[in-house]
Formats: structure tokens, C-alpha cells, sequence
């Protein structure tokens, strides 16, 4: 409550430092906590404080008023200022909107110098001298990488500063532009991790460190920070979901979807309104719901998405990501969604390319060789127009699509040759978090059509590595299991299709796959005859 807030005097030139806390604004809006010293006025802190914590939670549109409101009750907050240019960068997504921020540093003052006369204190800046490096001249990679050392200047120069340590590690893990370095991921790591240990309510402390690690590889280093970001901020509809960064880097689909649901209530709640059927969080959700054979609950996610992209065409993209999902994980390459019609009118050139994908593999499942290359036609010639970060995973689209058509069209040894071209490429670029982001993994499809070959145990070894990309997903484990089961190698099956039984436990309607996965447990019972 404001009432139990750290008394504020204003104290220029000398910094206050605020503390904000669970409850403090907007009713009983839980974000997090986080200290940081700034020169302004007692009634504007608690705004300026409450954006920071948006920040840390990537909800900039928030963030920004909060800086605004901050900047109307003091216009002379300096700080303020700062924390509303800083809502226009996102490094993860390497997103800038620098005319914005400019913007907004020219209502400071016209001019560096005229901005740094401003600031009361060499701290502040510091924070300013850094963010006019962010939004400075040149190309946006170099700014980042002057940007990231000025944080890191900042931050050695006063090591109490937490906030200063936050940013520096957010400011690494937005150098690659916006694709995963390992090395510097764990830099970043290392600097979130003392943030979090020296305040376990810092929002950024743990969503960094969530970035840091959300791979399959790196992800149980995570788990920990995901579990405490979920209690340290309800009210950030980002922070909810970005728990499944982790989760689904280990294959915990419970997590997942629990996860995304209280995003979405956030969210809708935000809204005024429910269903909140497309967005970011419902695709990650309607991919849970996959995973967990709940395909009623998937499909009634895609049918509310349907009925927004019809009335917004900003909600095209959700559409073709969630439809994609569904039918390649149920595959109901035969059932009404694959018939329905898409309006690409509104997509981009992903967009466009993620149907083409969908409806190349949808022909290409029922053995209409001649649609789906039309389908890989249209999604080849699209390549060169695609930025630079799509094209690689269109390339492995293309390379699954070109796999299936050639199965189909009996050039069976060609097509695996295709498939492992298509895994090898996937493997060669830098691990997108998330569901699969060529929604059909190259492994996986290679998996299939060598069992279809009756080859088995060629099938196991494609099967594991699989998984070993996408740990826990149903397809994958339910294709090893059926793999390693003709092949005789029984614990390896027994093990896969537990795996499939313990995902399948909440399934709606109650799958195939989940009689087969009993019945092949209860005549392979660990200890039982013929069973190691």
C-alpha cells in the first residue's frame, strides 16, 4: 500500500531511493520489487518505480505511461525520461523504435548537453550518457554493442546499483540481434544471477536469467527462476507466460499450460473482455494443450483466434502460427480446419509461408503429390523476400515439405536424404525458443518415414534426436516408443511410451496413441518375462 511505502523527500541534487513493493498501485497490482535511487518528486516516484518493473517484465506499453504519468507530476524528473526512451528498445525481440525514443529525450532537452545538464547526479548520468548511445548514430548492431558497454561502465562504476546490473545483462542478451549466442547468453546469466540472489523479488533478476537459459540444453539451470517469476509478478501478463520458456525446454506440459492460462486471464482481464483468442500467450497455450492430446481445448482456441483475425486483420499471423500447430500435431489433414480458408490478404511474408507450409503438408499427408508442390513452389519463391532472421527456418519448411512430397511420390531413400538435409540445417541455426519454429521438427518427420520404411532402428536413433531438440513432445516420444517397439529394444520403448501415458493423462478426447501406450505397458511390465 502507498501508505506503508519508505518515506520520499525530495532531494535535488541528492538521489531518493524508492521501494516498491506488491500492491502499491492500481489496486492491488503485484509486479515485484526493485530499489532504485532517482532525483524526483515524492508523488511521481511511485510511477517512475512502477515502469521500471514493467520494464523488467517486457509490458512497454505499460511502462511508458507509467513514465509519463511519472513526467507530468514532475516534469523535470530526468530519470523519467530515460525510462520512457527505454520502453521503445526491446533486445530480445531486437525491436527499436528510435524515432519514439528520440522523441522523447528531445521533450528532456533539445540536446545531449542540454540533457545531461539535467541530471542532478553522475549516476543519472551515467544512465543517460547510455542511453544516448542506444539511440546515437549508426546502424543498430554497432549501438547495441557501444550500448551494452556502457552498461557494463555503469555498472562497475557504482556495483550496489542492481538496476544498473539488470540492464547490462538485458543489454547482452540483445547483442546478438535477436538470436542466441551461448557465450553471451551465459555472460548474461552470470549478472542476472546476482541480481536475483541479492533480491529473490526482482523482476528482472529472474526473467533474465529465464532468457539466459531457455534451451533445452541450459533449462533445469533455469527452473528455479521461472518458479519464483510466476510469485514475484501475477500481475505482468509477460512474466506468467515467460515461465514457459523453461518449461517447455524440459517438456513439462502442465506448467505450460497453467502458465499461459493465467497470462491470458491477466491479459483479459487488461482487456475487459473474454475470450482473448489470438496473442502470443494462446499459441504457446494452444501448443500445451497439444502436447496434452486436450485437442477440444487447442481447437476452441484456434476457432476464437478465427473470430478475432476475421474483425482485426493484426491477428492474421496468430491465426496461421496456431493453425499450423493444430494440424500438424493432430493431424487432421482430412477434418474442417484443414478446409477452412485463409485470407492472406494480412499476412507478411512469414505468414504467407507458414500456409503455404500448412497446406503443402496437408496435401502432401493425403497423398496429393501435385497440391503440395505448388504449395513448396509458392514457399520457395518467397525465400529471398523474407528477412534475414525467417529465412533459415523457412529453408527447413521447405526441406520438411520437399521430404514428404517425395515420399509420397515414392522417392523413399531422396525423401530421408531431404529430411536429414532439413534437420542438419535447423541444427546449424541458432536455437529458437519456444514450440518448434519450422512447426514440423526435420528429425521427427525423418523418424516417421524411416518407421514407415520398416526401419526401425534407423527410426530410434532419428527419434532421440529429436527429442533430444524438442524434449517431451507426444509426436516424438510416441514415435520412438512405436520405433523401439519393432525394433525389440523394449526399455527403451517402455520408457517412451510412459512418457506418452504421463502427457496423455488429461487428454480430451482420450487419444489412440493413450490405449496403445497402456497396452504395450501392461505386456511389457518392468520385471515381467522377456521384459530387462
Amino acid at each position: 500500500m502507498i501508505g506503508s511505502l519508505p518515506r520520499v523527500l525530495r532531494c535535488l541534487p541528492a538521489a531518493v531511493a524508492l521501494t516498491l513493493a506488491a500492491g502499491t498501485l492500481h489496486g492491488q497490482e503485484t509486479l515485484g520489487t526493485v530499489t532504485f535511487p532517482a532525483s524526483g518528486a515524492p508523488a511521481a516516484q511511485p510511477h517512475f518505480i512502477r515502469g521500471v518493473l514493467l520494464l523488467h517484465s517486457f509490458e512497454y506499453g505499460a511502462a511508458a505511461a507509467a513514465f509519463r504519468t511519472a513526467q507530468q507530476l514532475d516534469p523535470g524528473f530526468v530519470m523519467a525520461y530515460w525510462g520512457e526512451a527505454m520502453s521503445y528498445t526491446h533486445p530480445i525481440w531486437n525491436e527499436q523504435d528510435i524515432t519514439a525514443a528520440r522523441s522523447v529525450l528531445r521533450r528532456l532537452a533539445p540536446t545531449p548537453a542540454g540533457r545531461q545538464a539535467r541530471a542532478p547526479t553522475p549516476r543519472e548520468r551515467g544512465y543517460l550518457e547510455a542511453v544516448e548511445v542506444l539511440y546515437g548514430d549508426g546502424a543498430k548492431s554497432r549501438r547495441d554493442t557501444l550500448y551494452a558497454a556502457a552498461m557494463e561502465r555503469l555498472a562497475r562504476a557504482y556495483p550496489e546499483d542492481l538496476e544498473a546490473k539488470a540492464f547490462h545483462a538485458l543489454a547482452l542478451l540483445g547483442l546478438s540481434q535477436g538470436e542466441r549466442d551461448v557465450p553471451t547468453y551465459m555472460r548474461a546469466a552470470a549478472l542476472a544471477q546476482d541480481v536475483f540472489d541479492r533480491n529473490r523479488d526482482h523482476p528482472g533478476g529472474a526473467h533474465y536469467l529465464i532468457h539466459s537459459f531457455d534451451d533445452p540444453v541450459h533449462a533445469p539451470l533455469g527452473l528455479i527462476a521461472a518458479r519464483a517469476y510466476a510469485t514475484i509478478a501475477p500481475d505482468a501478463a509477460h512474466a506468467q507466460h515467460m515461465t514457459t520458456h523453461i518449461f517447455v525446454a524440459m517438456g513439462m506440459w502442465d506448467d505450460v499450460v497453467a502458465a499461459n492460462e493465467r497470462a491470458v486471464a491477466v491479459v483479459e482481464r487488461a482487456a475487459g473482455r473474454a475470450p482473448v483468442g489470438c496473442g502470443h500467450y494462446n499459441e504457446w497455450l494452444a501448443y500445451g494443450y497439444l502436447q496434452e492430446g486436450r485437442t477440444l481445448a487447442a481447437r476452441r482456441l484456434v476457432e476464437e483466434c478465427r473470430a478475432e483475425a476475421a474483425v482485426s486483420t493484426r491477428r492474421a499471423g496468430s491465426l496461421a502460427d496456431m493453425r499450423a500447430t493444430y494440424l500438424v500435431d493432430t493431424g487432421e489433414w482430412s477434418g474442417a480446419e484443414a478446409r477452412a480458408v485463409v485470407d492472406t490478404a494480412a499476412l507478411d511474408g512469414w505468414g504467407r509461408s507458414v500456409v503455404d507450409f500448412t497446406a503443402g503438408l496437408g496435401a502432401a499427408s493425403v497423398s496429393d503429390a501435385r497440391a503440395a508442390r505448388r504449395a513448396l513452389v509458392r514457399l520457395a519463391s518467397r525465400h529471398a523476400s523474407l528477412p534475414q532472421s525467417a529465412r533459415g527456418n523457412a529453408q527447413v519448411m521447405a526441406g520438411v515439405l520437399g521430404a514428404a512430397i517425395l515420399f509420397v511420390e515414392g522417392h523413399r531413400d531422396e525423401a530421408i536424404a531431404e529430411a536429414s538435409r532439413a534437420a542438419q540445417l535447423e541444427a546449424s541455426l541458432p536455437f529458437a525458443f519456444g514450440p518448434p519454429a519450422a512447426y514440423k521438427p526435420p528429425r521427427e518427420l525423418e523418424g516417421e518415414l524411416l518407421l514407415a520404411m520398416d526401419r526401425p532402428r534407423d527410426a530410434v536413433r532419428r527419434f532421440e534426436e529429436a527429442l533430444r531438440r524438442t524434449p517431451g513432445r507426444t509426436l516424438a516420444l510416441l514415435g520412438l516408443a512405436r520405433a523401439a517397439a519393432a525394433a525389440g529394444e523394449v526399455a527403451t520403448a517402455r520408457e517412451a511410451y510412459e512418457g506418452v501415458v504421463q502427457n496423455l493423462a488429461r487428454a480430451e478426447p482420450e487419444p489412440p496413441a493413450l490405449a496403445e501406450a497402456r497396452r504395450y505397458l501392461e505386456h511389457h511390465q518392468a520385471g515381467a518375462p522377456g521384459s530387462p
